[in-house]
């Protein structure tokens, strides 16, 4: 594979996320892979279109889709998909959570093992991570379990943010979810289509709710329920 069929899509979904989103995406633009960063503002209200925009400005290969309406992440993200034109579509939010370095990984794993679907695991291999609700920790581990046991997949992290798809494969699945649900979706239609995936290690720095973090409660019901309705 040469290197104009190694270009990764990275899709940065975000909601007024002005305090992250400039230092997120100039540590991406500053991994080796090459790339298009499509940075898709889901209806914020604080400054961070006007940082978008700016960034756009400065790097060539990073483009806006906007919306002036909050239409929740998994709308987000399906835009982004729509719009890809890399050879492999990664998804990377704008919050700090997760390392740009470990998608950095997970792309080169998707080419060098030929794979279809890698994603990034907060439960296996000996990263630092910092998990700040305890809660939420192990709803996550319950989740994947549950996951795990009606898929009859091993995937210990299905709630995890960090993945990467050949574009080929997932262009041609419909996805649906408009919620935080995208993220059980994604890898409940991918996992129907192949088995050529793997997890990676990742590292993880949770941020609070007075941070910006924004899945809530009820969300864990909504990937119970994606759980069941995508088996």
């Amino acid at each position: 594979m040469n290197s104009s069929e190694k270009r990764a899509s990275i899709i940065i979904p975000f909601f007024n996320e002005e305090s992250t989103l400039e230092k997120s995406v100039i540590s991406l633009m500053n991994e080796k892979f090459d790339k298009e960063v499509l940075l898709v503002n889901d209806g914020s209200t604080d400054k961070s279109n006007d940082i978008a925009e700016s960034l756009a400005n400065k790097y060539e290969n990073v483009e806006i889709i906007s919306f002036k309406k909050n239409n929740g992440k998994g709308f987000a993200v399906r835009q982004g998909i729509n719009r890809a034109t890399g050879n492999v579509i990664g998804i990377y939010d704008a919050d700090l959570e997760y390392s740009s370095s470990d998608l950095s990984n997970l792309i080169n794993c998707i080419f060098k093992d030929d794979l279809d679907f890698v994603c990034g695991s907060r439960f296996i291999g000996s990263k630092v991570r910092k998990n700040i609700y305890l809660r939420t920790f192990y709803a996550n581990k319950l989740l994947s379990l549950l996951f795990a046991t009606i898929y009859k997949n091993k995937i210990t992290d299905i709630a995890v943010c960090l993945k990467v798809f050949k574009k080929d494969l997932i262009k041609n699945i419909n996805f649906e979810k408009n919620d935080f649900s995208i993220e059980v979706e994604l890898i409940a239609k991918v996992l129907s289509k192949t088995n050529k995936f793997k997890e990676l290690p990742i590292s993880y720095e949770g941020r609070s709710y007075k941070e910006g973090k924004k899945i809530k409660f009820m969300d864990g019901f909504k990937y119970i329920f994606a759980i069941f309705k995508y088996k």
